[in-house]
């Protein structure tokens, strides 16, 4: 029987996986070594203590790191804009919320030693927001019973260890034994059916580096859109000495509808700009929420055609959509500073965390605050996210009932969505892959 959109929460989205996929180009280091299950049998028990002491809460960003500043504290900014709202409203019933932030650099070192300043030194009640390069500390964070609430899927940490709520939830089992099943993960092709549904396209092209983890992601967004019936045109560049004019010239003899890519937002900004020079059009040129911000006229300052064609989709509600009390709310709160989406569900994830502790009563643990994030019913953070749930099935879906968030890029108006989020919503396959 099909579901409605408010009764299964959305999968970690594909455009996760893009965002991984980009980073690990400059991934050194994998995720940590591996614990056994049993290193997660116990966990201490921690109450905040009366008498309107502060709540810590920690937030991990690799603020600093190979992939260059500011691309990862969008989720940091958003979070402490919320609590710093909330605490000039009073806090949680009274009780102000104490942030503590830790730069990781982008690296496993970094991050193992943030895991244990917060946890260890500062004794943070929970971690919010994570947004790390290189997760290596996640075994630490787990096998101290800290509940993770809210992180950025950008390694597959969310998807493997216990304790630890990536902001699109999971079906995993997340014993801390391997990500997904048995090292498998599965995605889903509603991407892709929405815009040959929604535009017409029927030719697609995947654009990527010469690269394994771009060409891996590359080779999984291609199956995706064959599995909806697309004619695929495969385009791969060398990683150092990219040629975009080939690729943009191949575009137009192949007569690509819509474009797909597993690089960066240069990467993005240079085959626009190629385009543009040869008077390349598409349909849709579609990005991820990584690059889903206000610097658009500045990134593709060069390519005014790729831009007015610019798409972007996500499992969270568009941060231009003013119309919407809670993304006022999140706007409002954000001043006059350059907007993401990033920054938005990093103000969702700040929110979920605090409905969880105000659902506890006067002495919360971290117990009752899973309790209430890894409960059946899924969680929207007022609207702000497709419902999100978080579940350990067995055996992985082969269908999945999935919403999806999309808006286009106009000139003088910002992100403009497309539809409403939660009508936008399909049965799709789920295709498995190897993170």
């Amino acid at each position: 029987m099909r579901r409605s959109p408010a009764a299964e929460a959305a999968p970690a989205p594909l455009v996760a996986v893009a965002v991984f996929a980009l980073l690990a180009l400059l991934l050194l280091a994998g995720c940590g070594s591996r614990l056994p299950e049993r290193a997660f049998e116990t966990r201490p028990t921690v109450t905040f203590p009366s008498g309107g002491e502060p709540l810590r809460v920690g937030i991990i960003t690799s603020a600093t790191s190979p992939v260059g500043g500011a691309a990862f504290t969008g989720p940091r900014d958003g979070a402490r804009a919320y609590f710093d709202a909330l605490n000039a409203r009073g806090g949680i019933d009274g009780r102000k919320v104490e942030v503590v932030t830790c730069d990781d650099g982008g690296s496993g070192v970094g991050n193992n030693a943030c895991v244990h300043r917060l946890i260890d030194e500062r004794k943070v009640f929970a971690l919010v927001a994570t947004t790390a390069l290189d997760y290596a500390g996640a075994p630490l964070v787990s096998r101290a019973g800290v509940p993770d609430i809210g992180g950025q899927p950008l390694t597959p940490a969310y998807d493997t260890y216990p304790h630890l709520y990536g902001i699109y939830g999971s079906s995993a089992p997340r014993t801390g034994r391997a990500p997904g099943w048995n090292g498998v993960l599965y995605g889903g092709t509603e991407v892709y059916r929405w815009f040959r549904e929604h535009l017409g396209a029927r030719t697609a092209a995947v654009v990527s580096y010469n690269q394994a983890a771009s060409a891996s992601y590359a080779r999984l967004v291609s199956a995706g859109l064959r599995a909806e019936g697309y004619r695929v045109v495969d385009e791969q560049v060398d990683f150092a000495l990219p040629n975009f004019r080939a690729v943009a010239a191949d575009l137009r003899a192949q007569r690509a509808d819509v474009v797909f890519d597993a690089m960066d937002t240069h990467g993005n900004a240079r085959l626009c700009a190629a385009m543009e020079a040869l008077g390349v059009r598409v349909a849709a040129k579609v990005t991820n929420v990584q690059n889903w911000s206000s610097a658009v006229p500045r990134d593709y300052a060069d390519a005014p055609g790729c831009r007015a064609a610019l798409y972007v989709t996500g499992s969270s509600r568009n941060y231009d959509d003013a119309a919407r009390p809670a993304v006022r709310e999140f706007r409002a709160a954000m001043g006059d500073r350059p907007l993401s989406q990033w920054q938005l569900e990093g103000w969702a994830a700040a929110r979920w965390f605090t409905d969880a502790v105000r659902s506890c009563g006067a002495r919360p643990t971290r117990a009752c605050v899973e309790e209430f994030v890894g409960r059946p019913e899924p969680y929207t953070a007022g609207g702000l996210l497709l419902p999100v749930r978080f579940e350990r099935l067995a055996q992985p879906p082969k269908t999945r009932f999935t919403c999806l968030s999309v808006a286009r890029w106009q000139d003088g108006r910002g992100w403009v969505s497309q539809g409403d989020m939660d009508r936008a919503c399909a049965t799709v396959p789920q295709l498995p892959y190897r993170p």
